[in-house]
């Protein structure tokens, strides 16, 4: 449904009822910014449908407040952008500002799940159809940014989410800059493909990075544009086109484009934990590969992300034999 524009922005409150300009950002980028509204058509929870852009507690491009705003920085096209997103009275409204300002008003519906259906899912188990009945808000995101969902992505292949976040963390904050607007403090936009590649190697050793992340990082921000290319492509093309990056595979591919695409079919392969998972909840097979795992979800072709998204949603996992990391810790490429 289309979006509509609000001729006269209003006042942000962050705090206390006042706005609040984190130390770095110009005074002049603190103004009202550009508003927009729109309808969803459907329940949605803001919490749900964004939640997988968030790189842990402390990332520095994506903020939840008290008053219930959901903040994000974002490197788009037109440039840094901050948007703050709202939702009262069945009705989505957004802030933003920067130069990018515009082409995040513009994809809000799309950030929100407006390009996604969650009518086409049909559960065929107990679980899903009570877990999607709980989640009526569940949509999934589609951010239209192929490198700020792949950069975190990589950091994360075959560490604990713990050690990735604290990378992205030290990274973004490092080389980035502040995000624009009057956003809550310590906000930071994504570094641009150049400033990546310029990183010395001391600096990914310090963030705790090994040679082979870093390096797979560096090979993708040199051909970015042809990665941000992608994001026009049906999400397997995409997938394809990510992973002829040296260093990319289907698993670092299908958690972007889960993000950038708000791909409903990118199943995760190759995690440690999730086959386990999704095996136990649907037929309580806890040492489920990936082979398992894809057969459990075959009735769910073309929604098989949405399927897990779900399962993971349930709570019910399997107890664990020994002190494990959290799913999503460790990934192959």
């Amino acid at each position: 449904m289309a979006g509509r524009f609000s001729p006269r922005p209003t006042r942000t409150t962050v705090r206390g009822g006042h706005v609040v300009v984190p130390p770095g950002v110009p005074r002049q980028a603190a103004g009202p910014g550009r508003v927009r509204t729109w309808v969803p058509d459907g329940p949605l929870d803001l919490g749900l449908v964004c939640g997988p852009l968030r790189r842990g507690p402390g990332d520095p491009t994506f903020r939840t407040t008290p008053d219930g705003s959901v903040w994000r920085a974002s490197l788009t096209p037109a440039g840094p952008g901050t948007l703050r997103v709202t939702t009262s009275g069945g009705e989505v409204r957004g802030q933003a500002w920067g130069p990018g300002a515009d082409w995040l008003l513009e994809r809000l519906p799309e950030m929100c799940g407006a390009a996604d259906d969650p009518a086409e899912f049909v559960p065929r188990h107990k679980l899903l159809a009570l877990t999607q009945h709980r989640r009526p808000g569940l949509r999934l995101t589609r951010t239209g940014l192929v490198l700020e969902s792949l950069i975190p992505s990589i950091l994360e292949q075959k560490v604990t989410t713990g050690e990735a976040y604290r990378a992205w963390r030290l990274l973004v904050r490092r080389y980035g800059e502040p995000a624009p607007g009057p956003c809550p403090d310590r906000m930071s936009v994504m570094p641009p493909p150049r400033t990546w590649a310029l990183i010395p190697s001391w600096e990914w050793h310090r963030a705790g990075v090994d040679d082979k992340r870093a390096s797979t990082i560096l090979r993708a921000v040199r051909v970015a544009a042809r990665l941000e290319e992608a994001v026009g492509m049906p999400p397997a093309e995409a997938q394809a086109r990510l992973e002829r990056v040296p260093g990319i595979g289907p698993w670092t591919s299908a958690e972007t484009v889960q993000r950038s695409h708000g791909a409903p079919d990118a199943v995760t392969v190759g995690d440690l934990h999730l086959p386990g998972i999704v095996g136990w909840a649907l037929a309580g097979d806890r040492d489920a590969d990936d082979s398992v795992m894809l057969s459990l979800l075959e009735p769910y072709a073309g929604q098989r992300h949405r399927a897990a998204r779900l399962i993971l949603l349930s709570g019910r996992v399997p107890e664990r034999r020994a002190p494990r990391m959290p799913y999503g810790d460790i990934g192959r490429l």
